[in-house]
């Protein structure tokens, strides 16, 4: 049978993870909202015109 409490003890996160994690959240990340925000600005400047 499985004893999770040693499991858990010998559990060490991957250090990929963490790696990966910090590069995404240090990256300025387009979106769908600012896609639509950027289309938005543009129709609304064109019909100014």
């Amino acid at each position: 049978m499985i004893n999770y409490e040693e499991e858990l003890k010998k559990f060490q996160p991957s250090l990929d993870v963490d790696d990966a994690e910090g590069a995404i959240y240090s990256r300025d990340l387009t979106d769908v909202i600012d896609i639509l925000k950027e289309m938005l600005k543009e129709t609304s400047t064109n019909q100014k015109e």
